[in-house]
C-alpha cells in the first residue's frame, strides 16, 4: 500500500467496522472488505488478502482471537472489533447456528448468573422417525444413567464455548436477540428455551436453575405457544410431565397447568438422568430429587 494512503486507509475502514453491526468476522469476510473496498479506497491490486490482515492488525482496533479444544486438533481463528460479546465469536463457529440452552436463558433474563459457558446449537441434518415404542422399562434404562455432554468445546478467555448438534427443528422458535452492546444474535425465544432446559437441566445449571428460569418466566410465557413448539419437537418422551411440575411449582396457576394434564400419562417419568436420592410426584407421575417440592 502506498505510505501516502496508510492513514486515510486505516481511517476508512476504521469508520467501516466501527458502524457495522457485526464485531466478529472470518477470514472470507475479511476478504470481502477487501474486495468491496478495494476500488473506493485504491487499495493496490496487488494487496493480498495476508497484506490486508496484516495492515488492519497493526493500523486499526481489529484483534485476532484464537479459540482452542481440548478434544480437537483444529485450532479456530477468528478477527473481532472492539465491543464483541463471547456469545457472537461463539455464533461465528458453526454458520448457521444459534443459542441455546443457559445462554439464551441469561439474554432473556430468565437467570442472575452470567455462565461461562455458552451453547450453540447447530441442528443436524433431518433423519427418519424413530421406529418402535416406548416401554416404561426403557425409559427407566434411558434415566438411570447420566446424560450425555457434548465434548465439542472450545477455550475462549474464560469461556467455555460447547458445541451443541440438536435435532433437526428447521430452526423452531429461534428469534434474532440483541447481545448487550447491540450486537445481531439468533437464540431459542423464552418458550422453546425452557423446553429444551428441561430436556438438557445440565446445559442450564441443573434442575434448581430450570425452577428458577420457569418462574422467571412466568409472566412472558404463551402456554400456546409453549404446548404447540412442543408438539412440533415430537419428542419420544413425555416431556409434558417435567414442564407441568415446573409450572405448577413456579405458580403458573391451576388452569395454565391443566393444560398439560390433559395430555396422555401413560409413564412414570424423570426431572433428570441419575438422580440418586429422589422424591415420587404422583399428581405428574414424576421422580425428582428430593427437596425440591
Amino acid at each position: 500500500m502506498p505510505r501516502r494512503s496508510l492513514r486515510a486507509i486505516a481511517h476508512k475502514l476504521s469508520e467501516l467496522f466501527e458502524h457495522s453491526q457485526l464485531r466478529v468476522f472470518t477470514l472470507a469476510e475479511i476478504g470481502s472488505i477487501l474486495v468491496s473496498q478495494r476500488d473506493e479506497l485504491q487499495i493496490p491490486s496487488s494487496t493480498t488478502l495476508k497484506k490486508f490482515v496484516e495492515f488492519l492488525l497493526a493500523q486499526t482496533k481489529l484483534k485476532t482471537v484464537s479459540l482452542e479444544s481440548e478434544h480437537y486438533s483444529r485450532r479456530i481463528v477468528r478477527y473481532i472489533w472492539a465491543g464483541a460479546t463471547p456469545y457472537a465469536i461463539a455464533l461465528s463457529i458453526k454458520s448457521g447456528s444459534y443459542l441455546s440452552h443457559g445462554t439464551a436463558m441469561f439474554l432473556h433474563a430468565l437467570t442472575d448468573q452470567v455462565p461461562k459457558a455458552v451453547y450453540v446449537n447447530r441442528e443436524q441434518s433431518a433423519k427418519p422417525k424413530r421406529v418402535g415404542h416406548l416401554t416404561q422399562e426403557s425409559l427407566d434404562r434411558a434415566f438411570g444413567s447420566k446424560q450425555r455432554r457434548s465434548n465439542y468445546c472450545f477455550r475462549y478467555q474464560e469461556w467455555q464455548f460447547v458445541l451443541l448438534s440438536g435435532k433437526q427443528t428447521g430452526r423452531l422458535g429461534v428469534i434474532p436477540v440483541r447481545s448487550m452492546v447491540g450486537e445481531p444474535l439468533q437464540a431459542t425465544g423464552v418458550e422453546r428455551t425452557l423446553i429444551d432446559i428441561v430436556v438438557r437441566p445440565d446445559y442450564a445449571g441443573g434442575v434448581y436453575q430450570v425452577l428458577q428460569a420457569f418462574k422467571s418466566a412466568k409472566d412472558r410465557v404463551s402456554v400456546n405457544t409453549l404446548m404447540a413448539t412442543l408438539k412440533k419437537l415430537d419428542y419420544m418422551y413425555p416431556y409434558h410431565q417435567a414442564i407441568g411440575f415446573y409450572m405448577q411449582q413456579a405458580g403458573y396457576g391451576q388452569e395454565r397447568c391443566d393444560r398439560l394434564r390433559k395430555l396422555p400419562f401413560d409413564y412414570d417419568f424423570y426431572l433428570a438422568h441419575d438422580i440418586r436420592d429422589r422424591a415420587y410426584d404422583s399428581h405428574w407421575r414424576l421422580f425428582l430429587p428430593k427437596g425440591l417440592q
